[in-house]
């Protein structure tokens, strides 16, 4: 392997890392924060900075993370409850204040350049040295599928140290020495059973207590809560209609604000002129104000529908066009074409050893990925308030960039600014941006005083998104005697790039997005990749499993090409070369033997398998298709997870069920398409998604290898369905489909 840039990357973490470790976080105890920090009420008490408890025997656990549908809220809390050994039924969630001690290191972490499962002196010293970075950088930001994982030691820490402060301030009540009391469903009891104190009975004597060093977290055997299905906490107020999501944010004297955007990529308003009979015309009774935004116009009114309806009728916009008002998508294509056959690469990388002649027989595959937009269910919106300070409202996946990109689009110190994070309907990593923050900021500046929500209607969300990648990858295999080298050059922009630069103003660095480059996990006897990355005007940003869900695509599809081409079986081919990857094998194992493979189809039926190892997770499916009269409907998809110690098995399947319809609706629908250098597509009507009719059975497996690892469970779901059904198609109609979405006609 080519090490420059790995050595570059590496060197300059460590070197943070150090500088970062002299005045920053030691280890872990110094994440607990201090117990005024949670937001403490009346009748509360804190008892460090992620845990509370109030006298209604309420146990309330911070939850710094996004809810957008995941389940963070129940798994976080059952990390904390778990060692405090508190009731279910008595836990509570709220959201912390912004304080770095909520900070998400392990999303720096996973940004390193080592597959998941390298080992070694630099790969540990590296991870040490970025999580001692991300205590000085202090990011919240929910995504990667990073959550769990950064807060299953430090949230169960918590957990622990609340326990033992607890058993102390029972002593004292009671008189009862420590160590004649445990913790048990919700209450200190003495050894023997009997009732000591209910938690909240211990509001009023635990504030002189001192912190002590955090106690030995329990052993999996001990578990009461993790690993069992729990009730979601967030599900309650969402049935009734209780929730706020930023849709829903409603304050007093609220005016609202619909947004037009330039048609193409880069424009802006270069004026505009109201329409009307009045001579001059004059704003319609409802609308308050007109204002530029970055890249649009917005009008405010006293409604959305006002203002959205006066958008259409009674505004004329000139705009100024992008820099390339005439792109269209078969020009981009023939671009990348072009790229993919002359460019210089901006990362190579190789495994194993270059035959030493070449072979005899060459086999080659040339597979594309279109732009996709998000699409959550909830329309893009944010609603902001300047009466001197700036408060936002707002469904967000980082507070802490949307506090940035606020405090400066208003000219005002962070300290200035307050986020609200509101429920999420629908994240997907498009609530990364800033885009909406600052349009809200802009509205809110014209107006002081009046709080103003922004909402963008579906043709704005999906015309000016910032789109999944488009990519082109050609696949070479060579063979002498068997398999000899596997060689793949690919084209695509980087989301990492461009989002640093779009919410940081960090300047951009021309290499490939790291999760769209990781090592195969496969033992090739020679690999070597070439990533090329494309300038474009279209933004780009991450989409849930961001480069794996185009990578998994193009690679797994090509090994069922090489199986083809040595006459294997796809399945007993990837076993063989997975034979020294046992977590791997187990996984593919498992949903090829759960899906029944092998077994007899009918005519015009069958079966693929795909595999892919994200965010610390292993994921592979078998879908099983018909296809009839050039209709493709996907049955059924079995799939098999092993994504370490598991918190909740109820939300590992949901999210894998959710990754697999997301994915799916991508692969059989999904689509941006470009001309006159727009995006053609405006709604569901010709960006469609999986219904609930057509939606497959769907079967979860959760595969336990024993690995200590904990991996990620929000994203690893979506890569392998498309190569899966790709795979299918093949295996019923003898067609090889290797562009997305997929279409037989």
């Amino acid at each position: 392997m080519k090490l420059g840039r790995r050595t570059a990357i590496v060197g300059g973490v460590l070197g943070a890392g150090f500088v970062g470790v002299g005045w920053w976080f030691a280890n872990e105890r110094d994440r607990l924060g201090d117990r005024s920090l949670f937001n403490v009420k009346p009748g509360e008490a804190g008892l460090n900075g992620w845990v509370k408890i109030a006298k209604d025997d309420a146990v309330i656990v911070a939850v710094p993370r996004a809810e957008m549908g995941q389940g963070v809220h129940t798994a976080l809390a059952m990390l904390v409850a778990e060692e405090m050994e508190a009731r279910w039924d008595q836990v509570r969630v709220e959201d912390p204040p912004e304080h770095v001690v909520y900070r998400n290191v392990e999303i720096l972490i996973d940004g390193l350049p080592f597959s998941p499962e390298e080992t070694g002196s630099v790969v540990d010293m590296a991870h040490w040295a970025a999580g001692k970075l991300g205590g000085v950088l202090g990011v919240s930001a929910t995504g990667g599928s990073t959550t769990v994982r950064d807060a299953w030691t430090p949230m169960r820490t918590a957990g622990a140290i609340a326990r033992e402060l607890l058993l102390m301030a029972a002593a004292l009540k009671s008189g009862v020495p420590v160590a004649g009391l445990v913790a048990a469903d919700g209450a200190v009891r003495r050894r023997d059973g009997g009732v000591v104190a209910r938690f909240g009975e211990l509001v009023d004597h635990v504030g002189d207590l001192g912190l002590m060093v955090p106690p030995p977290l329990k052993p999996a055997a001990q578990f009461k809560l993790i690993g069992k299905p729990q009730t979601r906490l967030d599900i309650p107020a969402k049935v009734v209609g209780a929730a706020t999501f930023g849709i829903d944010v409603r304050r007093p004297g609220q005016l609202y604000a619909a947004v037009r955007h330039a048609p193409t990529f880069g424009g802006e308003v270069a004026g505009f002129a109201l329409k009307g009979v009045s001579k001059p015309p004059s704003k319609p009774k409802g609308i308050e104000e007109i204002v530029i935004v970055p890249g649009g116009l917005a009008a405010v009114g006293t409604s959305w529908w006002q203002a959205q309806r006066f958008l259409d009728d009674g505004v004329d916009i000139t705009w100024r066009d992008g820099p390339e008002p005439k792109l269209d998508s078969a020009t981009l294509w023939k671009r990348y074409e072009g790229l993919l056959d002359t460019a210089a690469p901006a990362l190579t990388r190789t495994l194993g050893s270059a035959p030493a002649a070449p072979a005899g027989q060459k086999l080659e595959a040339v597979y594309r990925a279109p732009y996709l937009a998000h699409t959550p269910m909830e329309p893009m919106n944010c609603t902001a308030l300047f009466t001197g300070a700036l408060e936002l409202w707002m469904p967000n996946q980082s507070p802490t960039l949307v506090r940035l990109a606020a405090a400066r689009a208003a000219g005002l110190a962070q300290e200035h600014v307050t986020v609200h994070t509101t429920f999420l309907g629908g994240g997907f990593g498009r609530r990364a941006e800033v885009d909406v923050a600052r349009e809200a900021v802009a509205c809110a500046l014209q107006l002081p005083g009046k709080p103003v929500q922004v909402l963008w209607s579906r043709e704005e969300d999906i015309r000016h998104d910032m789109y999944r990648p488009m990519a082109l990858a050609r696949w070479t295999a060579t063979f002498d005697k068997g398999l000899a080298t596997v060689i793949k050059r690919q084209v695509g922009q980087s989301p990492t790039d461009q989002f640093g630069k779009r919410a940081v103003g960090l300047p951009g660095q021309g290499k490939p997005e790291g999760n769209a480059v990781e090592n195969p996990p496969y033992a090739f006897p020679y690999y070597k990749l070439e990533a090329i990355v494309p300038d474009g005007v279209v933004p780009v940003g991450f989409w849930r499993s961001v480069g794996h869900s185009h990578t998994a695509f193009f690679d797994e599809c090509f090994l069922d090409e090489i199986a083809l081409h040595l006459k294997q079986d796809p399945f007993a081919f990837r076993r063989t070369l997975l034979a020294g990857k046992p977590r791997h094998l187990k996984v593919l194992e498992t949903a090829a033997r759960e899906a029944g493979w092998g077994a007899k189809l009918p005519a015009g039926s069958g079966r693929g398998i795909a595999l892919r190892a994200s965010f610390g997770s292993i994921v592979a499916q078998v879908a099983e298709v018909e296809v009839a009269d050039r209709t493709l409907r996907v049955k059924r998809v079995t799939c098999a997870i092993d994504c370490g110690p598991v918190v909740n098995p109820a939300i590992v399947r949901a999210q894998m069920e959710s990754g697999i319809v997301y994915g799916l609706s991508a692969a059989l629908y999904g689509e941006i398409t470009l001309k006159d250098g727009a995006v053609e597509q405006s709604n569901f009507t010709d960006y469609d998604a999986v219904r609930l009719a057509d939606a497959p059975a769907m079967a979860v497996h959760i595969v336990d290898s024993g690995a200590a690892e904990l991996g990620g469970v929000g994203e690893p779901g979506t890569p392998p369905i498309a190569p899966a059904v790709a795979n299918a198609v093949f295996a019923a109609t003898g067609r090889r489909l290797r562009s997305l979405p997929l279409r037989l006609a």
